[in-house]
């Protein structure tokens, strides 16, 4: 199973911790590799998809440890019913059904962007405010705004 969705990293999802943008550079790359992949290679991209995520969240479980983020408990719980999802879709994968990992791939990408924005950008900030007395500083490369439907009542 092959999809025609395209998922590329770009300025839009820096939160402004170096550790995690990186991270999360790379889990696009993945997620994106996988939604193209022919159906031969996705059981062992699936097995380095699931590293890269118990790794992943690990790096930012330590930062909400040892900078006692608020909001940890819900944010791990979030993490790990992803893993959970993750560990039974390499399971299925390594079995030979690589469309469920083709479309988990799709779900990640279109979980991603929130859980970011919300979650992740928050630990960032939480984590700048406690080792440098701020908020993180994000600069983003001027992007080309792709246009939003029209948000006009059809009654107009």
């Amino acid at each position: 199973m092959n999809t025609d969705t395209h998922i590329e990293w770009d300025d839009r999802y820096l939160i402004g911790h170096r550790g995690i943008d990186d991270t999360h550079a790379e889990f696009i790359g993945l997620l994106d590799a996988m939604l193209h992949a022919a159906p031969e290679a996705v059981p062992a991209m699936m097995q380095t998809l699931a590293r890269h995520v118990e790794e992943h969240f690990a790096l930012e479980t330590r930062l909400m440890e040892q900078y006692a983020f608020p909001a940890r408990e819900c944010h791990v719980e979030e993490h790990d019913k992803v893993l959970a999802s993750v560990h039974e879709v390499n399971a299925l994968a390594a079995a030979g059904n690589t469309d469920v990992a083709v479309e988990l791939a799709q779900a990640l990408a279109d979980w991603f962007p929130g859980h970011s924005d919300y979650m992740d950008s928050a630990l960032a900030a939480w984590v700048a405010k406690k080792t440098a007395g701020g908020a993180p500083l994000v600069l983003r490369r001027m992007m080309s705004q792709t246009p939003r439907a029209s948000l006009a009542s059809p009654l107009n």
